[in-house]
């Protein structure tokens, strides 16, 4: 009775590879090649008009003040997120890890603003402060505080805190969710032993639980940096990048000069010159934050 042929494991695997590589091929691969090349033309995004020009697209983006505004908003408003989303993250995380009663409600709480979507979260947002009806001018007035009542979204020296805070009430659930695990896999004996030995909690805090949340602080430092760099949301419904361009950062901008200005190859190169730069400031942030859980 002749044998039945044997498929190759190569050939086999391949069966199941195919389908996602084709799909990962058109709706990735091919529209990042189509992008790259479009960077470097005039194309408006309708037309079938396309003009090659070089690197002239480049050569605006290094000398455009507006980019120049775009990219400080985006580093200022990184930076600052990465730091309070991180801090308060951790700080929700110790809270629920020393709740005993109704923990599971607590983290529930915490967590529920990551399930808004950015959009939702803007327009709750920009609800809340809006200078004639926000609740929390009313609550300001109520409380005797009327002075600090202020228009949140169209002063130029509020704008960017408004959107950064909402940021923090939205992205801090998530981060505290990865640091709660890492808290619950620190052996209790451990605090148990610096307690006794006369260590206060911020002491076993810096010297035991900060050093062994090293592989979550990796993580969720790499996560709310990106993020950060990529906000679109929140500017788009709450300030649309205003008042003036005190919010619009490089994200926003390539929105506003592809879609807006019908400018499709600028917004395109911009977007090359984003993704470059997410990609180089998240390598050089693991390779510091690996070092670091290797010291710990």
């Amino acid at each position: 009775m002749p044998m039945k042929k044997q498929i190759k494991w190569p050939s086999y695997a391949l069966f199941f590879i195919l389908p996602s590589f084709i799909l990962y091929t058109l709706f990735v691969i091919v529209p990042t090649l189509g992008s790259i090349y479009y960077s470097f033309t005039s194309w408006d995004g309708i037309s079938a008009d396309v003009r090659f020009i070089g690197l002239a697209n480049f050569v605006e983006i290094w000398n455009s003040p507006r980019v120049h505004n775009a990219l400080k908003n985006t580093l200022i408003l990184t930076i600052s997120l990465v730091v309070l989303e991180n801090l308060f993250a951790v700080l929700l995380a110790m809270l629920v890890d020393k709740v005993r009663w109704l923990s599971k409600i607590f983290r529930s709480i915490f967590y529920f603003p990551t399930l808004l979507s950015g959009i939702v979260m803007g327009f709750v947002w920009a609800m809340m402060l809006n200078y004639n009806f926000g609740v929390v001018n009313q609550v300001l007035d109520k409380i005797g505080l009327g002075a600090f009542a202020v228009d949140w979204l169209g002063d130029p020296r509020f704008a960017m805190l408004a959107i950064l805070l909402s940021t923090v009430w939205k992205g801090a659930g998530y981060y505290m969710i990865i640091y709660l695990a890492g808290l619950q896999g620190i052996p209790h004996e451990m605090n148990e032993a610096a307690s006794i030995d006369g260590a206060n909690g911020w002491q076993q805090f810096r010297h035991i639980t900060f050093p062994l949340l090293a592989g979550s602080v990796t993580v969720c430092m790499v996560l709310s940096m990106i993020s950060a760099l990529k906000i679109f949301d929140q500017i788009a419904v709450m300030t649309d990048g205003g008042p003036g361009f005190e919010t619009e950062t490089l994200t926003y901008l390539i929105y506003k000069v592809g879609f807006g200005e019908l400018r499709q190859g600028f917004g395109t190169a911009l977007a090359m010159v984003l993704f470059f730069m997410i990609l180089i400031i998240t390598v050089l942030q693991v390779k510091v934050l690996q070092k670091r859980e290797v010291e710990m």
